[in-house]
């Protein structure tokens, strides 16, 4: 495991149905913090994101936002949601192609999901752990990952009666 992963590791899971505007307020000190533009549209993006409770598509995000600024297109809903993951600040879940707040956005990581099949919530399990042994399994290899995302589909225990 890095000396990163090992000085930021958090040993439990987060829902994704956290204090909305604290994230916002977060993310909005991390870009000032770092020099970055966060625009109008990407902050509104930002909040639909982080308002919902369950991992949110593209196309929703743009129905949402068509009420306020009729004139607003896919590429533009996509390039906030690129600028938004490029920093770190959401996360795609590539197997049903949406998108979830993150609950470290002042810390780069990649960590696993659980999804639940029945219910669409999502747990952020909040432990480099996995990721470090990922990193060390590649290297060994000789492979050098480009982009990670680990989803574990199932039921999760409120569905499942556990």
């Amino acid at each position: 495991m890095t000396a990163a992963a090992k000085n930021h590791k958090h040993d439990h899971a987060h829902q994704h149905a956290h204090n909305a505007k604290g994230f916002v307020s977060e993310v909005v000190a991390a870009c000032d913090q770092r020099g970055l533009r966060l625009t109008e549209l990407r902050q509104q993006v930002l909040e639909l994101v982080a308002r919902s409770t369950k991992p949110v598509k593209a196309y929703d995000l743009l129905d949402q936002i068509k009420d306020e600024r009729s004139n607003a297109a896919p590429p533009t809903v996509y390039r906030a949601l690129d600028f938004l993951l490029e920093n770190g600040f959401i996360h795609k879940l590539e197997s049903i192609n949406a998108y979830v707040s993150c609950h470290h956005p002042s810390v780069a990581h990649h960590v696993p999901f659980l999804i639940c099949d029945s219910c669409d919530s999502v747990v952020e399990i909040c432990d480099e752990r996995v990721s470090g042994m990922l990193d060390e399994q590649a290297k060994a290899l000789g492979f050098s990952p480009q982009a990670r995302t680990l989803e574990v589909h199932g039921i999760c225990a409120r569905c499942s009666g556990s």
